[in-house]
């Protein structure tokens, strides 16, 4: 065996940077040592490749390792003559493409599973550029989904006594809210705080997605004291809430392959088992994208110009007053320009305005606020709107300050999650009803006709 693998890479010693003959050849061996050889070339050689490089290389695994369409047209057609497990099998076997059974293999090899994540990485980046890729992109995350289910992933709390190498990486991959150097991680990790991750073992160093959480006394809508560096340390046995302040995703290869619905339901459990006395399960979350949302008078499922002037009716004279502007859309616009100067006056309109975003606002089918709709599709309800919540740069330019609390109630969890899927309803707590109504009513009146009449 040595002297066959011997041989072996000597044969393509000269064509070690021949990707297509690297990757035919891997499809057509059928020894594992020989596969895990080849599969190792190929990964030299991809992460050695430069930026420039590798659009060629997806196209290569677009079109030469794509399904034989004459293949996959005579299983079908035999399937619909002759139904059954056989011809379904068959036809199963030609629609899939021959590139998954070639990442299957490349996978084998060490490094493979840490290769095949950074290169959907750079395909992800190469498509944000225009470049279509979607079906490579789609074999890549149909076999992630199954690589990385739950029953292979392994639930690590992070404490300070965890590797440097881990914490260096929290640092590096928090992207909610930036950790400041090594004291701010150190109060993240004191008793009154909680931070959890998801490990794979093909990826044994390497989080894949990390929660932190804080022990309060009271659910707080305020992000400030749960990231003081200087704030007192709470004792645990003191605290009644515990609130999810930051969800991070680390592996930009991983994007669209769901773990974070898993991860908050077992720290819940984790943390319900650790102390009894919490009672309420809660975020506090960021609006990234409402800025964005309500300057995209463009979007006719968003903040149309009406449905502005409508859900702004009630503040009109305020605003106007406020801006020296007669239009209270306009005077909103310019009022927004400093927000923090104008507190009194904004509070209820961003606060109404955040809710339209949060329940009303569309993109496609979907809601225009990711986070939103991850909550709710995991079964929280939203529970409250916290004007000026955030008063960081970064919190002022996705949002102007306002921040969200979704609460997770274990005896709703499902009855949530399936209204949410299957109807798109939201949940809401009996404080946040009556203004619900308000923002439905204004944002459906038709043309001509008042929120009030509408009522």
């Amino acid at each position: 065996m040595p002297g066959f693998l011997s041989n072996l890479l000597q044969s393509i010693q000269g064509r070690r940077r021949d990707m297509p003959f690297l990757c035919h050849r891997l499809l057509s061996e059928r020894g594992e040592a020989s596969q895990t050889a080849i599969a190792q070339e190929i990964i030299t050689a991809y992460n050695s490749m430069k930026p420039d490089q590798r659009p060629a290389f997806f196209e290569i695994l677009s079109r030469e390792f794509s399904p034989d369409e004459a293949a996959v047209r005579l299983a079908a057609a035999e399937y619909e003559r002759a139904p059954s497990p056989s011809s379904l099998e068959a036809l199963s076997d030609a629609v899939e493409a021959p590139r998954q059974e070639l990442f299957r293999r490349i996978n084998t090899a060490p490094g493979g599973t840490e290769t095949l994540v950074t290169l959907r990485e750079h395909l992800l980046s190469v498509q944000s550029n225009g470049t279509n890729f979607d079906a490579l992109d789609s074999d890549l995350k149909h076999l992630f989904r199954s690589w990385f289910n739950r029953g292979f992933l392994r639930l690590e709390r992070i404490s300070w006594q965890t590797s440097a190498l881990v914490l260096e990486k929290l640092i590096r991959y928090e992207s909610v809210h930036e950790i400041n150097g090594w004291p701010d991680l150190r109060r993240r990790l004191e008793a009154d705080r909680r931070c959890f991750a998801f490990f794979h073992p093909a990826l044994a160093s390497e989080p894949i997605i990390f929660v932190e959480v804080a022990l309060s006394k009271g659910l707080t809508g305020d992000l400030a004291p749960l990231l003081d560096v200087d704030a007192p340390v709470l004792a645990p046995e003191k605290a009644d809430t515990a609130i999810f302040y930051s969800i991070n995703n680390c592996l930009q290869g991983l994007r669209n392959v769901p773990f974070g619905n898993f991860l908050i339901k077992q720290v819940v459990a984790e943390l319900a088992a650790e102390f009894p006395n919490i009672r309420v399960y809660s975020t506090l979350s960021p609006l990234p994208l409402f800025s964005q949302a309500l300057r995209d008078n463009q979007n006719e499922l968003g903040f149309t110009p009406a449905r502005l002037s409508r859900l702004l009716a009630e503040y009109s004279c305020d605003l106007t007053s406020a801006a020296g502007r007669n239009d209270p859309v306009e005077a909103l616009f310019k009022l927004l320009e400093n927000p923090l100067a104008h507190r009194d006056v904004l509070a209820e309109p961003l606060e109404r305005l955040a809710l339209a975003y949060l329940t009303r606002v569309k993109r496609g089918a979907k809601l225009y606020d990711p986070v939103a709709t991850f909550h709710l599709s995991n079964g929280a309800r939203l529970e409250c709107i916290n004007v000026f919540g955030n008063l960081r740069p970064y919190g002022m330019e996705a949002s102007f300050g306002v921040t969200a609390n979704y609460r997770y109630l274990p005896d709703e969890l499902e009855e949530n999650h399936e209204r949410f899927v299957r109807g798109g309803q939201i949940r809401v707590p009996s404080s946040l009803f009556r203004e619900h109504k308000t923002v439905a009513a204004a944002w459906d009146t038709a043309p001509g006709k008042s929120a009030r009449e509408k009522r």
